[in-house]
């Protein structure tokens, strides 16, 4: 092959690689608790067979707590029951130990320590960045990250036992900054 050649198609590759990119960028998750109070960050990730979180939060009490995706962008204080039901486009039972499948928005738990630090990184396998999917967290109005005050048993229906909701945040598409008016 021809350096020139070799040259332009590795521009082309490029470019086709950072218009994937764009579309697909991480999305930062602020955490808020009832309280208004930010206590972490999430990121999510495109990954190669679902969704990469790197989730960073504080002001938890010590131990388990159950983390879900839910279906609406919305983290209205104070129970953040705005967020609607476990994210779950596929109509399937709750429970990542159900032997009929999960919801989408089921997530392993998470474990705070002593100080009431979590930091943790997992992958959601049936859910997607991509924008016209029907397990897109960024789709209509996005969805939201819930962490509870106890852990998720895995089972139980419709949500696990796992307590209140004591912290949220929305995932949804970057909101492009608005042209200034002449």
């Amino acid at each position: 092959m021809k350096p020139r050649f070799k040259a332009m198609l590795a521009a082309v590759f490029l470019l086709a690689g950072c218009g994937q990119t764009n579309a697909l960028a991480p999305k930062e998750v602020t955490m808020m608790n009832a309280d208004g109070d930010k206590v972490g960050k999430a990121t999510f990730s495109q990954a190669a067979k679902g969704v990469k979180i790197h989730l960073e939060v504080q002001g938890l009490t010590t131990g388990p707590h159950g983390l879900h995706i839910h279906e609406f962008g919305s983290c209205e204080s104070p129970d953040f029951t705005s967020a609607g039901n476990h994210f779950n486009p596929d109509k399937k039972d709750h429970g990542l130990m159900n032997a009929k499948g999960a919801h989408a928005g089921d997530l392993p738990n998470i474990e705070a320590d002593a100080d009431g630090r979590a930091v943790v990184d997992l992958e959601a396998t049936n859910v997607t960045l991509e924008e016209g999917k029907k397990n897109s967290l960024v789709g209509r109005n996005g969805t939201a990250l819930i962490i509870q005050e106890r852990e998720d048993d895995g089972m139980s229906q419709p949500a696990g036992d796992s307590g209140k909701r004591v912290a949220c945040g929305i995932i949804q598409k970057k909101k492009e900054p608005k042209p200034p008016e002449s």
